[in-house]
Order: structure tokens, then sequence, then C-alpha cells
């Protein structure tokens, strides 16, 4: 994997870059939808190439692992082949999910043992068969088996936490290296950044994770319960500490305005299950705010669902027809949503991108930030 630097913004810390993996190349800043379990939800892939214009996808490694497991990944060629995907993909290592199941897990310095939620089956993850699971899933970009620091831990905790994930990331460092991509092309992984909201121990990891030289840095730990104003502290500590020559990954976040003031402290890649989780309750985002489709004064607005959006869906039906069909709880309404929102997200750091470019970026943001964060009454 390759990153090239293309253009800075003047007033902010916003970069624009590209980059380069064997299944193509991803412009940044760039929103990657998720695609946990080998498919966004509700999205058929024509249309995330077509219309939503997605140039990258996630996969997560915990789900992928338990259903539909590493032996029929194998069989089918790798993650891209059985769902027929020919861009790059991003696997989490399943970290997150693994330490969201507080009841039903166990970590030690060796890993972490957990039970399935599918059937309550007994599984362990180490760095050595997480690097392993996920060459088997072949994802181009994988994320380091890291612990997920909770976002109100108290320092003691956090530096535990911390020690933790980097014994684990030299671990997973090493295995990486000691093993080969399965299927004729290369990958890559990213070191977790944690640390919660303590600057000390932020340092220290980015200390930690540089010295390995990786081809790309993730921010883990963030919009995980903390004050947003904490968050943007952390990326302002962060992301100067970081190599300008390499790509910064914030993992989960967030809303359009987190992407644009992520972008703003030079973020250069985002996920966020929002989009799509909104989507499916009704919650679309758009240029001149949110709109909530069950909301009764959609019901007689033949107006396009948005005359600002770039999508197919947004010139197609009305505001009226896609509130008919979240009343009668068709699931055509969350798959049009699902698809405006995406469209929008896509919109919107490509937008940023243009902005980056002509030198306005932090102009621009301003102006739009408190729109697009409101809602339309």
């Amino acid at each position: 994997m390759q990153f090239r630097l293309l253009d800075t913004d003047p007033g902010s810390a916003a970069r624009s870059g590209i980059i380069t993996t064997d299944h193509g190349q991803i412009e940044t800043p760039i929103f990657m939808p998720v695609g946990t379990v080998g498919t966004v939800k509700g999205v058929y892939h024509r249309d995330l190439v077509e219309d939503i214009r997605a140039q990258i996808i996630l996969g997560n490694t915990y789900h992928l692992y338990l259903r539909p497991g590493l032996e029929i990944l194998r069989a089918a060629g790798g993650l891209h082949r059985f769902e027929h995907w020919d861009r790059p993909i991003l696997t989490d290592s399943g970290g997150f999910q693994v330490f969201s199941l507080t009841q039903i897990r166990k970590i030690t310095a060796q890993g972490c043992t957990f039970q399935s939620h599918i059937d309550g089956s007994r599984h362990t993850f180490t760095p050595e068969n997480n690097v392993d699971t996920q060459r088997i899933i072949g994802s181009d970009i994988m994320m380091a088996l890291d612990e997920c620091c909770p976002g109100d831990a108290d320092h003691a905790y956090a530096e535990k936490s911390l020690k933790l994930t980097q014994g684990w990331l030299e671990r997973f460092d090493r295995r990486f290296h000691e093993t080969e991509p399965l299927y004729g092309y290369s990958q890559t992984y990213f070191p977790i950044i944690q640390g919660c909201v303590y600057p000390d121990l932020r340092t220290r990891a980015v200390e930690h994770a540089c010295a390995l030289g990786a081809d790309g840095y993730a921010i883990g730990g963030l919009a995980v319960g903390e004050p947003t104003e904490k968050m943007y502290e952390m990326l302002e500590l962060v992301c100067p500490m970081l190599p300008s020559d390499r790509p910064r990954y914030l993992m989960g976040v967030g809303t359009p305005a987190n992407i644009l003031e992520g972008i703003a402290r030079g973020v250069d890649m985002f996920d966020c299950v929002m989009p799509t989780r909104n989507a499916r309750n009704g919650m679309l985002f758009t240029w001149r705010g949110m709109m909530n489709m069950r909301n009764a004064r959609w019901e007689q607005d033949f107006s396009p669902i948005d005359e600002t959006g770039t999508s197919f869906v947004d010139k197609t039906y009305t505001k009226a027809y896609l509130h008919h069909l979240f009343k009668a709880g068709e699931m055509t309404a969350a798959m049009i949503a699902t698809e405006h929102n995406l469209a929008f997200y896509l919109d919107l750091v490509r937008t940023a991108r243009k902005h980056i470019t002509e030198g306005d970026f932090a102009t621009w943001k301003d102006t739009v930030i408190r729109t697009i964060s409101s809602r339309m009454k």
C-alpha cells in the first residue's frame, strides 16, 4: 500500500491524498461504508459503485470468523471473491466487538477468550491467530488486535489497557511479518492508537506504534462515551505526531459534523454505522439538515427526497412516497434511505476534498457544519 499526499488546507490541518492498493485507489479524505458480515446492509454492490461511489468498504473479523467461518472464506478465495467486490476492503480486528461482550469474555496477556453471540461456543483471539484470520479473509488493510478502552475509564485502567494493547501489537507485527498473503495480492496493517482521553497515554501509544514503521495508523477508543470535545482534543494531540506520509484512520466516527471536524484536524479515513443504522430508522442526512421520514409533515410532500442530493433515489422518489414506505413497514424504505445516506456521506468527503484542493476548506466547513447538524422541522 502506498499513500501520496496531494494538498493541504492553509486554514486547518485538513489534507487530501491518494491511497493505492492492489484492488484500486482511494481518494482521501474518505468515508468507508460498513459491511460487517460481507455486505453493506440493504445495498447492492452495483449501487455502492455506480450511485454511492464507494471506493472502499469494511468487513469485521469477529463476525466473519464466526459466520460464514474461515473454512468457507478460504474455499471461496477470500472475502473479495466471496462477496464479489473488486475494490479495497479494510477489516477491523474484531477487538471492539469482543470487548463489548463484557459478560461473556475474559482478557489475559495471551489474548481474549469469548463466547459466540450466535451459539455460545467458546473461542480465543490472540494477536497471532488474528493475523492468520485476517490473512484468510484477505482484506487489503488489517487492523491490529487491541483492547478498546471505555471513554470514561480512569487513568490507571487506561494505562493497564494500553500496556496490554502494546504487547499485543508487538506480537501482531511479528506474526504479520512472518506470514504471507494467500491470494496473490498484498496486504498491510494499521496499529491502533489507544490511551483513552489521557494525553500522556496517547503520546506513549503514538511513539510505540510509530516505531514499527507501519503503512498507516488508526486512532481508536474515541466516540466511546467521552465528551466530543475530548475526542477533538485527542485528535489535535495525536495527528501532528503521526507521520505526514501515512494515512490516518479515525475508527467508528461519526456524524457529518464529526467527520468535518476530524478532517480539519488531519484525519484521512472514517467509518461509522450511523448512516446505515439511522437510515433504517427513517433518519436522513442532507445538506439542509436531518429529516425524520416518519414525520407526518412529509405525508403530502411530493418533492424529491433531496433536491440537493447526488443519488439516483434522491431524484427518483418523493418524500411522500418514502414516508409512506416507512409507515407501511416496507423493507424498500430502509434500502432507499440507506442509499441516500451513504451517497450523502460520500458526497460530504468528496466536497471536502474539493475545498481542500481549492484552499478554503476551513471557511467552507464553518459555513455548512451548523446547517447539516440541524433538524428540519
